[in-house]
C-alpha cells in the first residue's frame, strides 16, 4: 500500500507530489441525505448512520497512511529507519459500530450496502485494536529496548489486515454512494415540489452536483480520471451553481457564509481540467496543488452547506 507524499484534509485527503512514490485522495467526506416526504425516514437513518461511522473510521486510514510512510510494508520495520513515525490513535466509535450492525439488520433492506457494511466492521474491529496496541508500543519507544521484536510483530498483523480493510472499505463506500445518488435524487425531487426552486434547493442541488465531480477525483489505484465523464459532471455542477449565483443575486442573505463556497470550487475544477486534459488525464502530472485545495473546500462545503439556509428568507 504505497501511497503518494500524503496531507490530510478534514476527513479525506492525500495530495500528489512524486510519481508512484506516494498517495492522491482517499474518497471525500460524504454529506449526509437530508430528510424529504417522498424518501422514507427508516432509509435516511440507514444512510446517515453508515456515512457517519465510514467517515469516523477514516482515522484508521491514516494511521496506515503515516505507518506506510516510514515502514517498508513488504519487509516490515527494523528499528533502523532514519525516521520512526509509528501510527496515529484511533477515535472511539464503538458505539457507532453498534449502530451500523444494528442498521445492516433492519427495514427497509439495502441488501449490498448492508453486506458490505457489515463486512467492512468486521474487519474494522480486527484492525483497530491492533493499530491501538501498536501505537501506544510507538509512542513508548519500546522498540529501542526490544530491538523491533514487538513491531516486527505487529508488522504482520497489519499487513494481513490492512489489504482486506481498504478493500472492504472501497466496496462500502461504492455501495454507499450508490445508494446515497438515488436518495438524494428523490430527496431533490421531493424539496422542488413541495417548495419550488428557493433556497433550500439551490443548496442541496449544488451538493449534489459537487459530490458527483468530487466522486471522479483520481485515486491510488486509478490515477488518470475518465475525462468525458468529468466534464459531464463539471458541466452540470457549473449550471447547478450558475443557477445558485443567480438566486443569491436575486434573494441576498440568503446562503450566509456559503454563499461565495460553490463558484471559488469550480473555479479550481475549472483549473485542475485544465491541467488535466494537457495530461491526458494523468493526475500524477501535476495535479498535487490543485487536490490539496480541492479537497479542503469541498470539505469545508460540506461542513458550511447544513447552516447555509438558516437565515434564507424566501
Amino acid at each position: 500500500m504505497r501511497y503518494f507524499k500524503t496531507f490530510m484534509a478534514a476527513a479525506l485527503a492525500l495530495a500528489l507530489q512524486s510519481p508512484l512514490s506516494a498517495g492522491f485522495m482517499a474518497r471525500p467526506a460524504l454529506s449526509q441525505t437530508a430528510t424529504d416526504t417522498a424518501v422514507s425516514d427508516k432509509v435516511t437513518a440507514k444512510l446517515n448512520t453508515y456515512v457517519g461511522f465510514l467517515n469516523r473510521t477514516l482515522r484508521a486510514s491514516e494511521s496506515l497512511e503515516r505507518y506506510d510512510s516510514w515502514v517498508d510494508m513488504k519487509k516490515g520495520p527494523t528499528g533502523k529507519e532514519k525516521i520512526i513515525y509509528g501510527l496515529y490513535s484511533l477515535y472511539d466509535v464503538r458505539d457507532q459500530a453498534s449502530a451500523v450492525i444494528a442498521a445492516t439488520q433492519a427495514d427497509p433492506k439495502l441488501p449490498d450496502l448492508d453486506a458490505a457494511m457489515a463486512a467492512y466492521v468486521e474487519t474494522y474491529q480486527q484492525l483497530a485494536p491492533v493499530i491501538e496496541r501498536a501505537n501506544k508500543y510507538y509512542e513508548r519507544q519500546d522498540y529501542k529496548s526490544d530491538k523491533m521484536e514487538a513491531g516486527k510483530g505487529f508488522h504482520k498483523e497489519i499487513a494481513a489486515l490492512a489489504p482486506v480493510f481498504e478493500e472492504r472499505r472501497k466496496a462500502a463506500d461504492a455501495a454507499l454512494r450508490e445508494e446515497k445518488v438515488k436518495v438524494d435524487l428523490a430527496s431533490l425531487a421531493a424539496l422542488e415540489k413541495s417548495e419550488g426552486k428557493k433556497s433550500r434547493w439551490h443548496v442541496r442541488n449544488v451538493m449534489f452536483r459537487a459530490e458527483a465531480v468530487m466522486d471522479l477525483m483520481p485515486t491510488n489505484e486509478h490515477p488518470v480520471v475518465k475525462m468525458t465523464e468529468f466534464k459531464q459532471a463539471l458541466d452540470a455542477y457549473s449550471g447547478a451553481v450558475r443557477e445558485f449565483d443567480d438566486y443569491s443575486l436575486e434573494h441576498p442573505g440568503s446562503f450566509s457564509v456559503f454563499e461565495s463556497r460553490p463558484a471559488s470550487l469550480l473555479s479550481k475544477l475549472r483549473d485542475l481540467d485544465e491541467k488535466l486534459e494537457k495530461a491526458k488525464g494523468d493526475a500524477r502530472k501535476g495535479a498535487g496543488n490543485d487536490l490539496q485545495w480541492l479537497v479542503s473546500e469541498y470539505n469545508t462545503m460540506v461542513s458550511t452547506s447544513e447552516t447555509a439556509t438558516t437565515f434564507a428568507k424566501d
